[in-house]
């Protein structure tokens, strides 16, 4: 999958479940400060991405995430190291 193809699924995500204006979201915006979602949100987030890319998000994948650039790259990560 493409980066381009992440990049807009997430987005459309963001948007269409958790009511995020498009305007808000760039790469390099900090993601949690932007989104401004509570825990139970965050789980949900992590169960959507989950089931749309196929992929296991675990706590440590957070650690260091910071923009919504990295959330797409370990989205990426996560999605090439399934398929190697």
């Amino acid at each position: 999958m493409k980066m381009e193809e992440i990049i807009n699924k997430v987005n459309e995500i963001l948007i269409d479940e958790f009511e995020v204006d498009a305007e808000v979201i760039e790469a390099t915006k900090n993601l949690k400060e932007t989104l401004d979602l509570d825990s139970l949100d965050y789980v949900d987030l992590v169960v959507i991405i989950e089931s749309n890319f196929g992929v296991k998000l675990v706590e440590a994948d957070f650690v260091g995430m910071v923009t919504f650039q990295d959330f797409y790259n370990i989205i990426k990560n996560k999605i090439s190291a399934k398929n190697a």
